[in-house]
């Protein structure tokens, strides 16, 4: 019941990036990536703060014994996912400039392969139902994407979104590591914080054409993607991964793809051809696969 409860939580975060892409792309009508990235981080971190205080207030109100905060996991979880979270954006922003949003959604979501391995170098291998359920996201996530397979050849904007894939694929395994030793809200705040501003650097130094008049325009955008895609499913990510393997994370989260062109279809009036329902089809089997515990599997075939 407890990585059903967790494995739901990170499908609705799926669900919540899926409607960003909509948000993000209007929002880039306007402002510079790095002004965008500025401004989403720094309400989503801003969000955080009167939920993390009444949470606390809360706590005392119902005598709820609370742990001593762990402070230096805490400086030190919201410097490395603040700085991986702020890279993994720019990345991606700025690859976007460069190639297919078709190929950007693909290669993006590549941090399904990228973080079995990373977990595997770092002594958490993954078992056989979890290798396959992500080989057949990658399978879907192609489909899915990539309507002509010709046009899969790496340019200068693919390598920056293959970076921030790998970025992101660090940034779900610093997660798994930091949220066992402090709050899962306090993290999401610090991280946002940090990558707030390293964010206002990046774009006073940078985004030289910033305007009042621009920023107002990119406002309902950023807000969105402030509170929901960053206050709210970066949250629900932190609070999900507890306690769970950060493969079957990644397989959850990558349905995000799926719920794109789901509010694609829904909002924008995009169509889905035969082959982007197999691939979602697919990437649904794959989370479905991922959750089957091979020991039972195991038992019941010897039962038979």
């Amino acid at each position: 019941m407890f990585e059903l409860r967790q494995s739901f939580l990170l499908f609705i975060t799926a669900t919540i990036w899926g409607s960003g892409f909509i948000g993000q792309s209007i929002g880039m009508d306007h402002v510079a990536p790095f002004t965008f990235t500025f401004f989403r981080t720094l309400i989503g971190a801003l969000v955080l703060l009167p939920v993390i205080f009444w949470l606390k207030k809360r706590a005392k109100r119902h005598h709820q014994v609370q742990k001593a905060p762990n402070r230096k996991a805490l400086i030190m979880g919201s410097l490395v996912c603040g700085t991986c979270l702020i890279s993994a954006e720019s990345f991606q922003q700025f690859g976007l400039v460069y190639t297919e949003a078709s190929k950007a959604g693909f290669i993006t979501s590549m941090y399904i392969i990228f973080v079995p391995f990373l977990s595997w170098i770092f002594g958490r291998r993954p078992n056989l139902l979890v290798l396959i359920a992500t080989l057949l996201s990658a399978v879907g996530l192609y489909l899915l994407c990539i309507e002509d397979p010709s046009s899969l050849h790496l340019q200068t904007g693919d390598l920056l979104i293959l970076i921030c894939a790998l970025v992101f694929a660090v940034h779900i395994l610093a997660i798994a590591h930091y949220v066992e030793q402090v709050d899962g809200v306090e993290l999401s705040c610090g991280q946002f914080f940090v990558a707030s501003f390293l964010g206002l650097i990046t774009m006073l130094l940078f985004d030289k054409n910033l305007t009042f008049d621009n920023i107002m325009a990119a406002a309902p955008a950023m807000l969105w993607c402030g509170v929901m895609s960053n206050g709210v499913a970066y949250t629900l990510q932190i609070v999900g991964q507890r306690g769970i393997n950060p493969t079957i994370a990644t397989i959850i989260l990558s349905l995000e793809s799926v719920m794109a062109v789901f509010f694609g279809y829904l909002i924008l009036d995009e169509s889905l051809n035969g082959r982007q329902y197999v691939g979602c089809a697919i990437m649904l089997a794959a989370v479905i696969i991922a959750q089957l515990n091979p020991r039972l599997i195991l038992r019941l075939i010897g039962r038979s």
